[in-house]
């Protein structure tokens, strides 16, 4: 097998459990080293002993402002170098308050925003800035989710994350458009519901709502992912910049009702 991110060092916000350690683990079979970032210590230490001796864990929360930075120093201490950014961190913020516009609070929505917005500004400021302290370009890809753009009231109605989801693509295409004259390349996954069986406090997207057309008609799952992100983080996308790929099994095109 072709090893599509060999010499690429890649550090991973959300990496230590499902979407991001699925993703966390296909680098790595594709000859990358990977930093992968989680707020529960043992599932860093769990993902740094199975993705193994090319892989580093650091444990942090996403929406503090040192995390990312520090994750991509240790990539750079570790590995020597720092080539992408994968920011899968995020999630529900229905906990907090997030829900129908009628009911939802002000805490809900900023906790929500702060949680897949804030964090994410936050990651690739951290991933720019190194990138053009180091005089080279380099990849983002950032997540965003099917509903931030194809909602279905019957099965989700969360308007604090679809909004921050929404957000994430015009921040993401709005930077590309800054940074690509210095072959920074931002790009955007959008996922559709997903099952998910990843620990409930960990900063990640964890929905199992309904199953979607293709194959079969199924959930969605992690792995599903794979084949894109491992595109997008390697040279065979390098003349691509400020795209949306949606990896949903057909949810846009159904409007979720199947």
């Amino acid at each position: 097998m072709e090893n599509w991110l060999a010499n690429k060092s890649i550090v991973i916000i959300g990496g230590t459990t499902g979407l991001g350690f699925s993703a966390a683990k296909a680098f790595v079979r594709n000859g990358a080293n990977v930093v992968v970032v989680g707020r529960n210590p043992e599932n860093c230490l769990v993902a740094e002993l199975h993705l193994g001796h090319t892989a580093r864990a650091k444990q942090g929360d996403a929406t503090h402002p040192q995390t990312a930075l520090d994750a991509i120093q240790l990539c750079i201490r570790e590995f020597g170098s720092f080539d992408g950014l994968y920011h899968v961190a995020g999630g529900s913020g229905e906990k907090f308050g997030d829900g129908l516009l009628h009911d939802l609070s002000l805490e809900g929505w900023n906790k929500t925003l702060d949680l897949n917005l804030t964090s994410l500004m936050l990651s690739n400021q951290a991933a720019i800035r190194t990138f053009m302290g180091m005089n080279k370009g380099g990849t983002i890809l950032n997540m965003s989710s099917v509903l931030g753009f194809s909602p279905a009231s019957r099965h989700f109605a969360n308007h604090a994350y679809a909004t921050a989801k929404s957000a994430v693509i015009g921040f993401s295409k709005s930077i590309a458009a800054s940074y690509a004259s210095k072959n920074i390349r931002v790009n955007v996954i959008s996922p559709g519901i997903l099952e998910s069986s990843e620990d409930k406090n960990d900063q990640a997207d964890k929905f199992v709502v309904s199953k979607q057309p293709l194959d079969g008609g199924r959930y969605g799952t992690p792995t599903d992912l794979d084949g894109a992100t491992v595109y997008l983080m390697s040279d065979y996308s390098k003349f691509t910049t400020g795209q949306i790929l949606t990896v949903d099994g057909g949810w846009d095109i159904t409007d979720g009702q199947f």
